[in-house]
């Protein structure tokens, strides 16, 4: 007779083994990094768009004749006039008066001391002129320095026009040989 032989069955993992391992497994692979990164973009499309983008174009204000320089009698009274026109569906509100003297690193900057509505004439055929006073100029005219005046449109929506300009130039003494030419 044969001895009774004895067989080894094998039993399953235990229920809270499989729990244990798989809450090792989870606490493992939230502690490294990722190496994907999470997408939205998951699909493919062979269909292509295309749009257009503009910025807005404000009118600017255009030159109507040849700027002058008044020189008054001895340098009192001494003016610019700037010969203009203004854009359709625009208002002298709009418009904003700016100078700077010329040179390399030279800003335009408002025109301080100064009404353009006031100072400005509506002439018979349309167009303005306006009358900047040398003397607002005093400190950026003299000497030969050239100033550069700008007048441009702000429209509402916050963007401006491109700006009208005239560079004068108070001459050396009591206005003598000052000069205004359009830009």
């Amino acid at each position: 007779m044969q001895p009774d032989v004895v067989q080894e069955v094998m039993r399953p993992p235990r229920p809270k083994a499989r729990l244990l391992a798989a809450a090792l497994l989870l606490g493992v692979g939230l502690a490294l990094p990722s190496a994907v990164a999470p997408s939205d973009a998951t699909w493919t499309d062979s269909e292509a768009a295309s749009a257009s983008l503009s910025a807005a174009t404000i009118p600017a204000p255009t030159h109507a004749t040849a700027c002058r320089y008044v020189p008054g009698v001895l340098g009192l009274g001494a003016r610019v006039e700037i010969y203009w026109k203004l854009p359709t569906g625009y208002q002298l509100s709009n418009v904003v008066t700016e100078a700077s003297t010329s040179g390399l690193g030279s800003v335009l900057a408002p025109l301080t001391g100064f009404s353009l509505v006031t100072n400005t004439t509506l002439l018979a055929d349309g167009s303005y002129r306006t009358n900047v006073p040398a003397n607002l100029l005093g400190g950026l005219l003299g000497l030969g320095t050239e100033l550069e005046i700008a007048l441009s449109i702000a429209d509402p929506s916050g963007w401006r026009s491109q700006p009208l300009r005239v560079a004068t130039n108070a001459g050396l003494i009591a206005g003598i040989g000052g000069t205004c030419r359009n830009l």
